[in-house]
């Protein structure tokens, strides 16, 4: 038996989205989850802050923790600070990049979406997905700091307005040639967990994608042949800003197999 964690990294609880395929395809995974809530959010931080706060805390991390391998289930921090983290780190780190090749495998109208923080749509990183996976697509972005918002306020147990998905979507509908998108890219972790109210909220049927999955066949292959524990543990949920104050979120900690909560 091998104990050692795989270590899921967020800017707050969006990777839980990650954490739950990960789970599914590996259920016998111990994982801790750590939330940098005394950092969050990091989409509206510039990326000289991201850059230099994100390796560093990993860093203390890796070495509390000692995991097999880290995911840093966060699209803005992957983006920014993925290579910087990779070149400190002495084991396998998997990054979270906007799912742009999945939409255009499934685009029929050619024109997708990308929804995600302020600070991943402006990435070039985006650009040259866009570029190299859907270069016959008109590929539209919008950033929305609200909509991570409205996830953690979802997964805490509070009651959120429709009309802000709604809005939050016309910054992509309401572009040139948006009434024609049929395919959305998620390309901010908290998203997956709102998209039963974002599909709601849209003007007309649209698929949502995300590269969840991708992630976590990514981290079977990294970890093929290691050993596993015999049955599934519960794993440990970490907070750098104070312990959650909502039970609904510590109870949906648990739902995701994060039985126990500490801060750091």
């Amino acid at each position: 038996m091998d104990a050692r964690p795989v270590l899921f990294f967020d800017s707050g609880v969006g990777g839980l989205s990650v954490l739950g395929a990960a789970r599914a395809l590996l259920p016998a995974m111990p994982a801790v989850y750590v939330a940098d809530s005394a950092g969050f959010p990091y989409g509206t931080k510039s990326e000289q802050e991201i850059g230099a706060r994100v390796p560093a805390l990993l860093g203390r991390l890796a070495e509390r923790y000692r995991p097999r391998l880290i995911v840093i289930a966060c699209n803005t921090a992957s983006t920014i600070a993925l290579a910087a983290v990779r070149s400190a780190l002495d084991l396998p780190v998997v990054g979270t990049v906007p799912a742009i090749k999945v939409a255009a495998l499934h685009s029929a109208t050619r024109v997708i979406g990308v929804l995600g923080t302020d600070a991943t749509v402006r990435q070039p990183y985006v650009d040259d997905l866009a570029a190299r996976f859907a270069s016959d697509c008109h590929v539209l972005r919008h950033g929305s700091a609200d909509l991570v918002s409205l996830a953690e306020a979802k997964l805490r147990g509070e009651a959120t307005d429709p009309a802000r998905y709604a809005a939050i979507l016309d910054g992509l509908f309401r572009q040139p040639e948006g009434a024609r998108i049929d395919t959305i890219v998620n390309a901010c972790t908290h998203f997956p967990l709102v998209e039963r109210e974002l599909q709601a909220a849209a003007p007309h049927p649209v698929r949502f994608v995300d590269g969840s999955d991708g992630i976590a066949r990514r981290i079977a292959f990294l970890t093929r042949g290691q050993l596993w524990p015999d049955a599934p543990r519960p794993g440990l949920a970490v907070f750098t800003g104070g312990a959650p104050q909502s039970p609904s979120l510590v109870a949906t900690l648990a739902r995701y197999g994060l039985g126990t909560v500490e801060t750091l």
